[in-house]
This record gives structure tokens, C-alpha cells and sequence, in this order.
């Protein structure tokens, strides 16, 4: 015999579905534009700037070398990958790895990101969690099995109660995570907002990820000049236009002016 099919009032939708909606895309906005006013500007210092600007400087000069005269990609090339005195072989960076101890600005962006994204999220759940306490919000419309209950029927202890049933505290998690596209329509695109976006960085390690070794950089981009040859594209652009069939039609049909006044 089938079990009677689950009826929710109508209530519940007006009163603890689209109110969980509202609060968890407000409070996203709010810490958007949270995390906007803490954010800290990175400062760099002049060396840094200089070695970012040379290796544009190379890599323009291996994607644009065939628009100048063979000669003058040599030389430039001669001033990067001289095996005796060029820029990538005789400059050799200190890399040294941020720490805590000697890096005070490092505590303080982790603590600006536990304000912004860790603490809204406990207050926010622990409040509608308490608030809406025990009630059945939504079902997904499909069957799942009873593993999901754990995380779909949180706060709700009923062992007969299909596990396609969604709670309200998982009902906030749901939209957590869920809101993420209209974040991005409203906010654009890497906000503050996007909670899954930030979990992800932290747990791959990009929050906290080292800097990037400038040797190794000018290596692999000294590799990619060395392999590098001159095909001049202009070999032949005379030929080519004086080839080419000139529309001289109505270049002179429009009368001159006669005065300058």
C-alpha cells in the first residue's frame, strides 16, 4: 500500500521558503560589498613591476617579431637570450615565501575573510536554523535514497519521512550555494557573494598560495624566445598591393574646395 502523499500549506511558502530566499541573497549582497571595503590593495614594489613588464616585453616580442625587420627582432632578442649577458640568464630573483611572523598583513586578510564569509554563514544558519526550526520547506522532484536525509532533513529526526523532502535549515544551504548565477547576473561575475567560488579557492589552496617564482618564469620564457624564429611577414607587401586591383572610382568625384575660408 502507498504511503499518503505529504500536503504542505500554503503558508509555508509565504512565511518560511521565499523569506530564507530573501535573507540569503541579501545578506550575499551585503557581503559583497563588505568584502569591498575591507579588500586591501596589494602593493608591489618596483622590481616586481619591472620583471612583469619584461616578460611582456618578451612575449610581444615572440607573437609580433614578424611585423619588424629580421635584424631588429635579433637584437632584441640578442638583449634577452644572450648566453653571456642576456636579461633572462643573468638575473636571478630572491623568492622569499610570505609567513605570518614577518607578514602582519597576511593575519590580517585571513581575519577580514573569516568576518566577511565564514562568520555570516554560522549567524545567519545558526538564526534560521533556531527560527524556522522543524519545518518541511520543499521536495526535489526526484526519488533519492535514504543518504541524502542526513543533508536534505537537517534538523528534522523522522525516519518515515521520504528523503526527497528538504528542510528549512538545508533549504538555506541549498540556496547558499544555489544563488551563485543570480550573483552573478546581478553582482557580476567574481563577486564577494559567490560562496562556493570562495570554499573553493580555500580549500585549493589559492588564498593562500605562494608567489610565483620569477627565475622560473624567465626560464620558460627564455625556452620559448629560443625556440622563436624571424619569418618576416612584410617579405613581399609591395608585391602583394601593387597586385591587388585599386577601386580608383569615384576617389575624385567630390569636388575640391576652391578657398580655405
Amino acid at each position: 500500500m502507498a504511503e499518503p502523499e505529504l500536503l504542505l500549506d500554503s503558508n509555508i511558502r509565504l512565511w518560511v521558503v521565499l523569506p530564507i530566499v530573501f535573507i540569503t541573497f541579501l545578506v550575499g549582497v551585503i557581503r559583497h560589498y563588505v568584502s569591498i571595503l575591507l579588500q586591501s590593495d596589494k602593493k608591489l614594489t618596483l622590481e616586481q613591476v619591472s620583471d612583469s613588464q619584461v616578460l611582456i616585453r618578451s612575449r610581444i616580442l615572440r607573437e609580433n617579431g614578424k611585423y619588424i625587420p629580421k635584424q631588429s627582432f635579433l637584437m632584441r632578442k640578442f638583449y634577452f637570450n644572450n648566453q653571456e649577458d642576456g636579461f633572462f640568464k643573468n638575473t636571478k630573483r630572491k623568492v622569499v615565501p610570505p609567513s605570518p611572523m614577518t607578514d602582519p598583513s597576511m593575519l590580517t586578510d585571513m581575519m577580514k575573510g573569516n568576518v566577511t564569509n565564514v562568520l555570516p554563514m554560522i549567524l545567519i544558519g545558526g538564526w534560521i536554523n533556531w527560527t524556522f526550526s522543524g519545518f518541511v520547506t520543499t521536495k526535489v522532484p526526484f526519488p533519492l535514497t535514504l543518504r541524502f536525509k542526513p543533508m536534505l532533513q537537517q534538523g528534522i529526526e523522522l525516519l518515515s519521512l521520504d528523503a526527497s523532502w528538504v528542510s528549512s535549515a538545508s533549504w538555506y544551504f541549498l540556496n547558499v550555494f544555489g544563488l551563485r548565477s543570480m550573483y552573478s547576473l546581478i553582482l557580476g561575475q567574481d563577486n564577494g557573494a559567490d560562496q562556493s567560488r570562495i570554499m573553493q579557492e580555500q580549500m585549493s589552496g589559492a588564498a593562500m598560495a605562494m608567489p610565483a617564482d620569477t627565475n622560473k618564469a624567465f626560464k620558460a620564457e627564455w625556452e620559448a624566445l629560443e625556440l622563436t624564429d624571424h619569418q618576416w611577414a612584410l617579405e613581399n607587401v609591395e608585391e602583394e598591393l601593387m597586385s591587388r586591383e585599386l577601386d580608383l572610382d569615384g576617389m575624385f568625384s567630390k569636388e575640391l574646395p576652391t578657398g580655405i575660408f
